[in-house]
C-alpha cells in the first residue's frame, strides 16, 4: 500500500509488517504545514487500528532535515492563545501512543516540532552530522506545552532542555549518541540499511508485550501534569510573539521587548 501526494504532504507506504512514513516537504527542509500535522494523526490512528503493522519508520524527505519546525506562515494570523499548542499536542500524543515501535530516522535537522517528533518516537537513529534542537528563543518566542516538556525533558534531560530552549543552541549527534538519546549514528550512505535492521529486529519480538511496555511508560510520563495555560497564553499573547513571527517572515533578527 502506497499513499503519495503532491509536497507540502506526508506519504505512506506499507512494506509488509513495516509502516514507512515521509514528511515531505523538502523545500522547506520538510517544515510542518497544518495540513500535514493532521496527516499525521490521520495516519497515527490508521497504524494503530492495522494489527498487521508491526513497527513504523518515519523520515524526512531529502537529506537536509527531518523536520524543520512548523510552517511560520501558520502563525500569522493565530489568536486562540494557547489553542495551537493544545491542537498539536493532541496529534503528538497519536504518535507516543502507537501501539508498535517506532523509529525516527533523522538526516540534517531535527529542530522545533521537528525534535517533538523525533522524541515522540521509540528509537532514533541519525547520521553523524544531524542536529537537535528547539531555538525558540531566538525565533518565534512561543513556548511548549507542560505535556511536551516532560516527554522530552524525560528523553533527553532537564539540563539538555535547558540548554536547548534558554540558549538556543543545536546539539550534534554525537553528544546526543552519548546520552542514550540516540539509539545510532551512522553514514549517510548506511542510514536506510541501520533503520531497516533495527525494524527487522524489532518486528521478530512478541508485540503485546512491546505495546504494553512503551504505553505503559507514556502513561507515566503524562500522569499528573502541571497546569500551564496561563504561561502558555502569556506567551502567545506577547508583543515579542508576534515580532518573532514578522522578523522571521520578513528575514531580519527579532527585536524583544520582553511584553
Amino acid at each position: 500500500m502506497t499513499m503519495n501526494a503532491t509536497p507540502p504532504c506526508l506519504n505512506l507506504h506499507i512494506d509488509g509488517v513495516i509502516a514507512r512514513i515521509t514528511f515531505n516537504n523538502p523545500a522547506a527542509r520538510n517544515a510542518m504545514t497544518w495540513p500535514m500535522y493532521e496527516e499525521l494523526k490521520t495516519i497515527c490512528d490508521s497504524l494503530a487500528a492495522n494489527p498487521s503493522i508491526r513497527v513504523a519508520i518515519f523520515r524526512g524527505a531529502g537529506d537536509k532535515a527531518f523536520v524543520s519546525g512548523s510552517d511560520i506562515q501558520q502563525f500569522v494570523d493565530l489568536k486562540k492563545d494557547e489553542a495551537y499548542e493544545v491542537a498539536v499536542d493532541n496529534i503528538f500524543s497519536s504518535l507516543q501512543q502507537l501501539p508498535m515501535p517506532t523509529i525516527a530516522l533523522i538526516e540534517g535537522l531535527a529542530v522545533g516540532s521537528g525534535l517533538l517528533i523525533a522524541t515522540a518516537c521509540d528509537f532514533r537513529i541519525s547520521t553523524l552530522d544531524a542536529r537537535f534542537g528547539i531555538p525558540v528563543a531566538r525565533t518565534l518566542g512561543n513556548c511548549l506545552s507542560p505535556s511536551n516538556l516532560s516527554w522530552i525533558s524525560a528523553h533527553l534531560g532537564v539540563p539538555m532542555v535547558k540548554k536547548m530552549l534558554l540558549t538556543s543552541e543545536l546539539i550534534k549527534a554525537p553528544e546526543l549518541l552519548a546520552s542514550g538519546y540516540l539509539y545510532e549514528t551512522v553514514a549517510a550512505e548506511e542510514i536506510t540499511q541501520a533503520a531497516d535492521a533495527l525494524a527487522n529486529k524489532l518486528a521478530a519480538l512478541a508485540p503485546i508485550t512491546q505495546k504494553a511496555s512503551k504505553l505503559t511508560l507514556a502513561r507515566l510520563l503524562q500522569n499528573n501534569l502541571p497546569e500551564c495555560t496561563d504561561l502558555m497564553r502569556e506567551t502567545y499573547n506577547s508583543q515579542d510573539f508576534k515580532e518573532g513571527v514578522n522578523a522571521f517572515l520578513e528575514g531580519r533578527p527579532p527585536k524583544w521587548a520582553g511584553k
